[in-house]
């Protein structure tokens, strides 16, 4: 007996682009860092919260691509010439964070303050579509 994929079954019709949408969430690989918080700010809106502290708003970037929102940190290398580190443990390292958006979500906005990256998303209330299909005679 074979199995058969998402895609394949007889009542999602259309649904290819999910099918390759999941697989490529699932080898998006994330580690962990940085560490984030969704929450949901109202009926419609959420925020996603990531700790990037350390981080300026030139070092990171946010792309929204096939309805995933890439959230990329980069820091640029400091000069540490002279400098004796004991212990590092404040992470600089390079990032690159992915959340699956559903369509008609839009990212309104972001702002970094005190180490903490929001992103701000809204969905819209899509209105219900209602359409009679007429039956031809033959």
């Amino acid at each position: 007996m074979n199995k058969m994929s998402l895609a394949q079954h007889p009542f999602l019709l259309g649904f290819e682009e999910l099918e390759k949408f999941l697989e490529r969430m699932s080898k998006s690989g994330n580690d962990g860092y940085p560490p984030f918080n969704i929450e949901q700010t109202g009926k419609n809106s959420y925020r996603i919260t990531l700790a990037v502290a350390g981080f300026s708003e030139d070092d990171l970037e946010i792309v929204v691509e096939d309805n995933q929102l890439i959230v990329r940190g980069r820091k640029k290398p400091e000069d540490d010439e002279g400098r004796v580190f004991l212990h590092r443990g404040i992470a600089s390292r390079q990032f690159e964070r992915r959340f699956a958006i559903a369509d008609g979500v839009e990212v309104k906005g972001a702002t970094l303050e005190n180490g903490l990256l929001h992103v701000d998303l809204e969905k819209e209330e899509p209105e219900p579509v209602v359409r009679k299909v007429e039956i031809r005679k033959s």
